[in-house]
């Protein structure tokens, strides 16, 4: 067994404002062999989500907050290279913790092995078949609670857990209106994955106006991913019993000062509205169902998904940024 070398990338300070590449630092380490339940993995993709900008704030947003010189985490896929564990076998796929780094070494109980039904399409496990997916599929099953026949609004509708909300929400007969920043990301939810109506938010005016003519007959379910502006439309033309899946506020993740919130809040008892906030690690007992939806699903086309990727580790950091300006289209991923 011979030592490997892992670059990695730590968080050396935590940012005011939208991160910068200061506040972060590659690091070259020494890799030990894995010891008795251990094993080597060589990373193939790494995920960067919005939910990574709380975890580098000191009180810390969704999860434990990273700590200062140590690589920060995230979903990752590898193949196993060394291995000195009877559970994972070397050349074995597998879906870890260890994003902002090229390799780790990691405890066979901390991997989840992949059995990937298109080793081309690796990268699905962090996309439409990973977290961003079985989030899509929980906030929208478990808190949403669809209807056939009801209409669900999305924003940030072309990002990875949006389309997918999108088309599931298809997928239950639900009438769907999506929310994006660009008029291109809005033709393809409408041509590629069914959406009835679109809103470039950044172009349409009057946002409360923009969803009120999109959906005459009111909305019933809202899935929260940005917050601010959206959650106040969407509580205007809410329906008496809709309910809102608050997944993320992305518009807020990189203010310094509390911004405004919406001023409508009495609506939500005049409309007797449920909201519920959900994080989608406390809800793993859903994902054998998911996966067996999604791939299925997936095989038979009738969901569509798009990915942004970066090449390299250090364009992780990019790549990160990104996904505060928009730039993404569907899910973020980095090759590495």
């Amino acid at each position: 067994m011979s030592t490997h070398k892992a670059n990695e990338i730590h968080l050396i300070n935590r940012p005011s404002g939208l991160p910068s590449h200061a506040d972060v630092e590659m690091v070259q380490r020494q890799l030990e062999p894995p010891v008795s339940g251990q094993v080597l993995i060589k990373n193939i993709y790494m995920s960067v989500d919005p939910y990574m900008r709380g975890r580098m704030r000191e009180n810390a947003v969704y999860a434990q907050a990273y700590q200062l010189n140590e690589p920060m985490y995230g979903g990752a896929i590898g193949e196993v290279i060394e291995s000195n564990s009877e559970r994972v076998k070397a050349g074995e796929f597998v879906l870890n913790q260890g994003a902002w780094r090229d390799s780790l070494v990691a405890d066979d109980t901390a991997v989840t092995v992949l059995q990937p039904f298109d080793k081309a399409r690796l990268s699905l496990y962090l996309g439409a078949l990973g977290m961003p997916g079985l989030t899509a599929y929980v906030g929208l099953k478990k808190f949403g609670e669809p209807k056939a026949g009801e209409t669900v609004f999305v924003s940030a509708a072309s990002g990875a857990v949006g389309a997918i909300v999108c088309q599931i929400a298809k997928q239950l007969g639900c009438r769907v209106i999506g929310s994006v920043g660009d008029d291109m990301k809005a033709e393809w939810l409408k041509t590629h994955c069914g959406v009835d109506a679109t809103i470039n938010y950044k172009t349409c005016g009057n946002l409360t106006k923009a969803v009120a003519e999109a959906a005459p007959e009111g909305i019933d379910v809202y899935f929260e991913n940005v917050g601010g502006e959206h959650l106040q439309a969407a509580l205007n033309v809410m329906n008496p019993f809709g309910r809102v899946a608050a997944c993320g506020m992305i518009s807020a993740y990189n203010d310094v000062q509390p911004g405004p919130g919406p001023n409508n809040l009495m609506l939500i008892v005049g409309k007797k509205i449920r909201i519920t906030g959900f994080i989608v690690s406390d809800h793993t007992e859903m994902q054998p169902q998911f996966l067996s939806d999604m791939v299925g699903w997936i095989k038979e086309g009738k969901i569509e998904y798009q990915e942004t990727v970066y090449e390299g580790l250090g364009k992780a950091l990019d790549a990160f940024l990104a996904l505060f300006s928009g730039e993404n289209f569907g899910k973020m991923i980095v090759k590495l």
